[in-house]
């Protein structure tokens, strides 16, 4: 009996100590960026990103907590310490890693051209004295700002400048390509298209952002990278929210 007993305390002392050493990593994330990361008609923060860091959690050992974040101070949120990373679709850059610490790359992206169906557009050279929109401080907006000859527009939001190119108020949006075909091949599907991927000169790839020098956050979640692409879980979550 007391043998039995010891036995039971033992296992509930395993099971409950493991649960109490289980790091919460808090991420910011904006949740305005389908299928990456966006909010359900449940109020749900929801998106591939999402799935991902939940599956590099139960592989690594931490339990992820996202908090709604607006893009434009999403990283000054990072540098004051109000959250322990960002998830967000955030394209790693050499002007970031002067900021932030960014983990193992866990996905690929290329900027697209979305325009109107009618329009004859392929490049952003097409459209020369043209309004071009974006959202603010974006990868995306910063080839819109590099090409000559295109007027600039700003968003808070990359919804809002699909919303007007569906209007006809700017003529075409550069964004992420698995946002871009989000809207361009399903919510707008009869009124926009894909005109062309841009060549931006270097592979963009989607990182997560950590406070410089928070080793113990960044080697949890490369743990966790690195076992969901081990396992193939990045490949089932592909085919779950971007369809390939």
């Amino acid at each position: 009996m007391f043998k039995s007993a010891a036995a039971t305390v033992i296992a509930l002392l395993v099971m409950y100590g493991a649960a109490w050493a289980e790091t919460t990593i808090v991420f910011a994330t904006d949740a305005t960026w389908p299928p990456m990361e966006f909010v359900n008609a449940r109020k749900q923060i929801v998106g591939y990103s999402i799935d991902y860091m939940k599956a590099a959690g139960r592989e690594a050992g931490f339990r992820p907590v996202f908090k709604n974040t607006a893009w434009d101070g999403i990283f000054a949120g990072l540098a004051s310490g109000k959250y322990d990373a960002i998830c967000s679709s955030v394209s790693i850059t050499e002007k970031r890693k002067k900021a932030m610490d960014f983990s193992e790359p866990y996905y690929t992206v290329r900027q697209a051209l979305i325009v109107g169906r009618t329009s004859h557009a392929r490049s952003l050279a097409d459209l020369k004295g043209k309004k071009v929109g974006g959202q603010i401080g974006t990868t995306g907006y910063f080839a819109i700002k590099a090409a000559e000859g295109v007027i600039p527009k700003s968003y808070d939001e990359i919804g809002l400048a699909m919303e007007d190119l569906n209007v006809g108020r700017i003529d075409a949006v550069v964004c992420d390509d698995p946002v871009a075909a989000n809207y361009a091949l399903l919510k707008y599907k009869d009124t926009l298209k894909i005109a062309s991927v841009i060549k931006t000169g270097q592979v963009e790839q989607y990182g997560i952002a950590v406070r410089k020098g928070n080793t113990g956050v960044l080697d949890l979640v490369n743990r966790g990278i690195r076992a969901v692409k081990a396992k193939g879980i990045d490949q089932e979550l592909k085919k779950k929210w971007i369809g390939q």
